[in-house]
């Protein structure tokens, strides 16, 4: 018989793609029309990332931009974690951040799914910030990748290493 197939259940983010979007969102800032003279912009500030505007509503379109960019290079929404506009003395900042890797609690609940509906004679283990799904058959860890993809969970799911 084979050997036992696996795969890894994990959250993360391409950086060079969020950098990627990141230039495409401020190249566009700069050169909108609607965005002229209301010192709107985007940029990295250490890990995360700083959109100011002269008003909150300049500042949710900038933010809205991004997004746009962000889908159209295949990252999901769901791994960019934006605040709420804030005021920082005439202008307004927002701050998103990029998380990645799973949290414990979100892997039980993915652990949870699989162990009650997923197939038999399939193993997850929480393995620090991801989840490693084994079984002796491939076409079991299908079912459990599409089991997983048809939930709808609050953080971006991608599935690496499999063997």
């Amino acid at each position: 018989m084979a050997a036992e197939s696996s795969m890894d259940v994990v959250s993360k983010v391409d950086r060079q793609e969020v950098d990627n979007a990141l230039n495409q969102a401020s190249k566009e800032v700069r050169q909108r029309f609607d965005f002229k003279n209301t010192d709107a912009s985007i940029a990295w500030s250490g890990e995360s990332i700083e959109i100011e505007a002269i008003s909150e509503e300049r500042a949710k379109a900038v933010l809205d931009v991004f997004q746009s960019k962000l889908v159209k290079r295949g990252v999901s929404l769901k791994a960019l974690d934006a605040g709420e506009p804030r005021a920082s003395g005439k202008l307004f900042k927002i701050t998103a951040t990029a998380t990645e890797g799973i949290s414990q609690e979100n892997a039980k609940k993915v652990s949870k799914l699989i162990r009650d509906e997923g197939p038999k004679g399939v193993k997850a283990q929480i393995q620090g910030d991801e989840l490693r799904v084994s079984s002796k058959s491939r076409d079991d860890l299908q079912v459990v990748q599409a089991l997983i993809k048809a939930q709808d969970y609050d953080f971006a799911v991608q599935f690496t290493n499999y063997r």
